[in-house]
């Protein structure tokens, strides 16, 4: 399975991708503030540097009282029928319900590598509908080093549709999320999506009722929005959600992607906003912690996970 790791693929070298733009087509309802909050605090182990098995992942989803946790497809793939029925007997009697899963396709390289992968998504998404998820994400990358913005549109938009269908198919929706931070913007000659507008066009013009966003309070930070522009979605706009803080000592336009902080650790992005805008309209989807942090990576396991859940009950207490 390819993990959809960002960290690792900023490191690498150029990257291929290719579509047209298009209007929004987002809906802007009335924001009605909810009495409480329908997401839940979901536990993603390797955004927090914590690598163990699905099973291992249940077991302190539990212990640390997290609410749901990332679905892995190859390993849900990968277990037979009576393996899975009691995984998910254990996953009811323990209350933990499911995020999203990592989209285990490359499609921002080149196109061999693509349908190769493509080809084996039916099994994953198959595997994943079998154990009950319905919701994938992944990541955009802002910059490419070969493509212009235009080019790049029309490969991302044909590859991500045909994506799109694949999952569609299984019940799967996708989430598609921008990456926002100014200082990736000259890693490559020619910049891409960035932002909650364009990533809307995008989404507009794949034109596959089950693509939504991926929605990053970093990110969101970081592309200059404001509570507004979550106003401008409704619930089922959104796949899944991760909740960041930012570094302080740099402005906006100075974050790093991969240097981030757990939520409420500094202050710099208001959170309370953030999660406000959820709850106003709705959103009912998992939110995790997606840091990227040093400290947090270097943790041992249990300390990382309970560091985590501190942070992010500490952020929904806001709320």
């Amino acid at each position: 399975m390819l993990k959809s790791n960002r960290r690792k693929f900023l490191k690498q070298g150029s990257i291929v991708g290719v579509a047209g733009l298009a209007p929004l087509y987002f809906s802007s309802p009335l924001a009605s503030p909810a009495a409480d909050r329908k997401f839940q605090m979901c536990l993603n182990p390797s955004a927090i540097g914590v690598n163990i098995n699905q099973k291992e992942l249940l077991e302190l989803a539990e212990k640390y009282r997290f609410e749901a946790m990332v679905a892995m497809p190859q390993e849900l793939a990968n277990m037979d029928d009576q393996e899975l029925s009691g995984f998910l007997k254990k996953m009811k009697e323990k209350n933990i319900s499911w995020g999203s899963a990592g989209l285990p396709v490359e499609f921002r390289k080149d196109e061999k590598s693509f349908r190769d992968q493509l080809s084996q998504l039916p099994k994953l998404a198959h595997g994943l509908q079998k154990a009950g998820v319905s919701r994938v994400g992944t990541w955009i990358m802002p910059t490419n080093a070969e493509l212009t913005y235009l080019a790049n549109f029309r490969q991302h938009t044909i590859r991500l549709r045909e994506i799109a269908k694949v999952l569609g198919h299984y019940g799967l929706r996708l989430g598609l999320e921008y990456v926002g931070p100014k200082t990736l913007m000259a890693r490559d000659k020619y910049s891409f999506i960035h932002s909650m507008s364009e990533a809307k066009e995008l989404i507009f013009e794949i034109g596959e009722s089950n693509v939504g966003l991926v929605l990053d309070s970093f990110h969101w930070f970081c592309a200059g929005e404001t509570a507004a522009d979550i106003l401008t979605l409704t619930k089922d706009d959104i796949v899944t959600c991760d909740l960041n803080d930012a570094r302080t000592g740099f402005t906006k336009d100075e974050q790093v992607d991969n240097k981030r902080e757990l939520p409420m650790a500094t202050g710099v992005i208001n959170l309370k906003a953030f999660l406000n805008a959820l709850i106003s309209i709705g959103y009912d989807g998992p939110v995790r912690a997606e840091p990227f942090n040093k400290k947090l990576n270097d943790m041992d396991n249990e300390p990382a996970v309970k560091a985590t859940y501190k942070a992010m009950k500490a952020t929904f207490d806001l709320v």
